[in-house]
């Protein structure tokens, strides 16, 4: 398997960890910065101590005093270097990481296959690579700024509070694991709340997304107040579930800080008696107090973190579920390109069923010669666009197998055959560009003129041109500001462009008038001439000058030969044109 193709870490750490693997050198310089600022500051506690205790023996003029408040000095500036350093590089770390994690969910969302998105709404999707991407982000700054320096604090007071009494460390010591182990219990109960959420948030934005994408359907059928209600239903639903996370997790803190303040108090109370009683210095009271007050707030923070990170972990783990799932179609291990040929395509004992549903294909032959024109008719549901998607690999076969040039395609890399495959579906989607950005889809290194003389061989130019901004004009989502006609000449244009070996036709003049039909079917026979061409076509007249027609009925070839020969014969290809030629007439 291609490394592009690698699967993603199934586990939130794990994939966290993927991404500090990929900068040991700037996350491991970014940890040791935090550290030392976090150490830097509980020794400025202790210089506090130092400087309390020197004062407390009466000598004014002791050189003591100026020693321990230049360190003091010192350990303020290094804090605060390490800090701004940290800052830096964990700006670099961390935005860098997040632009990975959403190109690789992009590699790998967009190598699935179009069942798996037909299955998932467009906009769901876009929210989770978006919301892990942020999720992300967000961990690793909480790690290195709220998570990190509190361990840190946590450490250094037992040091120094070893220094003052090796019970107090103890104590400490002891206190915050039972205190960590209670919250990592608390913590794991909390996460299927949290993925519940994570999962409903992103079901929500999905069919909110889903609502704008269709809106015209939506005021077409004046359902603003209905799809409002549905919306507000689901809103309810994703605030159910926040609700229910937020507020297991605020019980979860509200012990924390019972816990917190009882050992804050308990520390306090055992270094001022122990002050009375001669056993403790007054700066040990001082260390003491400050430490305990920076480990109660930063405590504080830390359970705060804790709490984020693990709803930020929920994310993660819905994305892996939903998105970082093993390709249905995929590239075999070891797989080579295609190579270079002809076009021949040849079918064996193909099978093939959509999940559920009755077999399409039970044991289908078919054999393309290389430059055959071939025009695939018959009625709705027998298979005919099916079939296309098998040559081009967005489905496999249950069993049997397709090869083109003699080549299994399951066998060879899905880029390469795909680039030998030329295809015009029956509705050509556009993306949101140009109109020369979405005809130079079809080969990104074309010259201008070569653009250009494709748009004028499949008709466009003369109503591009007549666009406000002509070939620089922005076509709307799915090409929304141009007819379907316009959009479908574009397609047309794309696969000229492409000059691929094979051409796949799906109802390519569906969507044209007469005239246009007539004029693009002139540049589709320029098109074909040379080339493997499959055509689905119910307009039967738009296949009838090819070299062979296939009559499929119910997922088998039911005639095969030459348009005449078959109209001649008296089977359903004879009744289809019989009814198209009544109609015409008719009409």
């Amino acid at each position: 398997m291609p490394a592009a193709e690698a699967l993603l870490p199934a586990r939130p750490a794990a994939f966290l960890w993927h991404y500090v693997r990929r900068r040991p050198l700037l996350f491991g310089t970014l940890g040791l910065l935090i550290v030392a600022g976090a150490a830097c500051s509980v020794g400025v506690q202790y210089g506090m101590k130092l400087i309390v205790d020197a004062m407390a023996l009466g000598d004014r003029h002791s050189r003591a005093i100026w020693v321990w408040l230049a360190l003091f000095i010192v350990l303020i500036a290094a804090e605060s270097l390490c800090w701004r350093l940290g800052g830096w590089l964990g700006c670099h770390a961390v935005v860098a990481t997040g632009v990975d994690v959403r190109l690789d969910m992009f590699r790998h969302l967009s190598g699935h296959s179009q069942d798996y998105f037909s299955r998932h709404m467009a906009g769901s999707l876009g929210n989770r690579v978006t919301a892990t991407a942020g999720a992300t982000g967000s961990i690793l700054g909480t790690l290195v700024w709220k998570i990190l320096p509190p361990c840190v604090d946590f450490v250094g007071a037992v040091v120094v509070l070893w220094t003052v009494d090796v019970r107090m460390a103890l104590a400490l010591a002891g206190f915050v694991a039972v205190m960590g182990v209670v919250l990592a219990r608390f913590g794991r109960r909390a996460r299927p709340l949290q993925q519940r959420f994570a999962e409903q948030a992103a079901q929500v934005g999905g069919e909110l997304v889903d609502v704008v994408a269709n809106i015209w359907t939506v005021q077409a059928f004046g359902a603003r107040a209905r799809e409002h209600r549905r919306l507000q239903a689901a809103f309810g639903l994703e605030a159910q579930a926040q609700r229910r996370s937020w507020l297991y997790l605020e019980k979860v803190r509200a012990a924390h800080d019972l816990c917190l303040w009882l050992m804050a108090g308990g520390m306090l109370a055992w270094v001022v008696q122990a002050w009375r009683a001669g056993e403790a210095m007054p700066g040990d009271v001082v260390v003491v107090s400050a430490l305990t007050f920076r480990i109660l707030h930063g405590s504080r923070d830390l359970a705060l973190s804790l709490v984020d990170a693990s709803q930020q972990f929920g994310v993660i783990a819905d994305m892996l579920q939903a998105v970082a799932v093993p390709h249905e179609v995929a590239d075999g291990a070891g797989a080579a390109p295609l190579a270079a040929g002809p076009g021949e395509i040849r079918i064996e004992a193909l099978r093939f069923a959509y999940p559920g549903q009755p077999a399409v294909f039970r044991g289908l032959d078919l054999h393309i010669p290389a430059g055959q024109r071939v025009g695939i008719v018959g009625p709705s549901g027998a298979g005919k666009s099916t079939l296309l998607r098998l040559i081009t690999r967005t489905a496999d076969p249950d069993a049997g197998r397709i090869l083109v040039d003699g080549q299994p395609i399951a066998q060879v890399q899905q880029a390469s055959l795909r680039a030998a495959i030329g295809v015009v579906p029956q509705d050509v989607s556009l993306l949101h560009r140009s109109v020369m950005e979405n005809l130079r889809y079809g080969r990104p290194q074309a010259t201008d003129a070569e653009v250009l003389q494709a748009a004028r061989d499949a008709h466009c130019d003369g109503f591009v041109r007549a666009l406000a901004q002509g070939y620089a004009t922005v076509v709307g989502e799915r090409g929304a500001r141009l007819s379907g006609g316009q959009r479908q000449r574009i397609g047309i244009a794309r696969a000229m462009l492409k000059n691929a070996p094979i051409l796949l036709l799906d109802e390519a003049t569906s969507a044209l008038d007469s005239r246009s039909e007539g004029e693009i079917q002139r540049a589709l026979d320029r098109l074909m001439r040379g080339r493997t061409v499959l055509a689905v076509a119910h307009r039967l007249s738009t296949v009838a000058g090819f070299d062979r027609i296939l009559v499929m009925a119910e997922g088998r070839i039911v005639e095969d030969g030459p348009p005449q020969q078959l109209r001649g014969a008296g089977g359903l290809y004879a009744q289809l044109w019989a009814m198209q030629a009544e109609g015409l007439e008719t009409g």
